[in-house]
């Protein structure tokens, strides 16, 4: 699983937020909600927790964004994109999952051989 923050939602986290450098962002999964990829379950996130375990992060600006080993079982192999919608004024959460891709390359390499 990879993670990926866009600049934009990094601005709406310091500015919605409130974080800064040396500040920490975790995603979880949490019961309720809806989300594309596991039923009854959605997204949420908190600011300024400590990591335990951390499963996979990434430092923008001087901000750790990550999620921790114990969640990764909700993002069932997809990676995340943490985007600002300027529709919404909110950020949203894409998912991509990089082996359906894979299988969809090699789908294409068979029918030309």
């Amino acid at each position: 699983m990879k993670l990926h923050i866009t600049e934009e939602a990094v601005k709406w986290f310091q500015n919605e937020v409130e974080v800064d450098e040396g500040d920490t962002i975790k995603f979880f999964a949490k019961y309720g909600g809806s989300s594309p990829i596991q039923s009854g379950f959605s997204i949420g996130f908190e600011p300024n927790e400590s990591p335990i375990t951390t499963g996979v992060s990434t430092e923008i600006k001087g901000i750790t964004f990550y999620v921790e080993e114990a969640d990764l079982w909700y993002f069932d192999g997809n990676d995340l994109t943490v985007a600002y919608d300027d529709d919404s004024g909110e950020i949203v959460f894409e998912y991509d999952n990089p082996n359906e891709e894979k299988q969809k390359e090699k789908k294409k390499e068979k029918k030309k051989k």
